[in-house]
């Protein structure tokens, strides 16, 4: 008797919690991933709200300005 094999199970992905530096399961079963928990996302998303993490960006000159250069 032949058995069919079904397609090999692709391996869970590991990656790094970009809050706490630990294991989190990059998969469709983490809801919350990259990060490993709830806790860590929320953190994350916290930072960004109280502006602790920024974006560099350009000085903005002064209307009318801009004609000079």
């Amino acid at each position: 008797m032949n058995q069919a094999s079904s397609p090999p199970r692709p391996q869970r992905r590991i990656v790094t919690c970009p809050s706490c530096k630990g294991d989190s399961v990059y998969a469709p079963e983490n809801p919350f991933r990259p990060f490993c928990s709830e806790r860590c996302k929320n953190a994350d998303f916290g930072a960004w709200a109280t502006e602790s993490y920024r974006l560099a960006a350009r000085p903005t000159l002064p209307e009318g300005e801009e004609d000079e250069l």
